[in-house]
């Protein structure tokens, strides 16, 4: 497929001298490179995300998670008292 993208002139020129020296098209080297950032981008996305926990007896009466108004009502009253 062909397409158009802009790209800042001293990341092209610094694309075109790699592509010079490995004796590779600059299409072969910016096929390489969008492959190593999607990537390491996957292997992010794929990782586990370690959260902080905090002991405790759960949810305090009345506390909705999905009430989001509610939830400010009893911060505010939290932060009056």
């Amino acid at each position: 497929m062909r397409t158009t993208i802009r790209m800042d002139d001293e990341l092209l020129a610094q694309a075109k001298a790699l592509a010079a020296r490995s004796r590779r098209s600059l299409n072969s080297v910016m096929e390489d490179a969008v492959r190593e950032m999607l990537a390491r981008h996957e292997e992010r996305a794929d990782a586990p995300i370690d959260l902080p926990t905090f002991e405790g007896n759960g949810l305090l009466p009345g506390v909705d998670l999905d009430n989001t108004a509610g939830l400010y009502d009893l911060m505010d009253a939290d932060e009056a008292s």
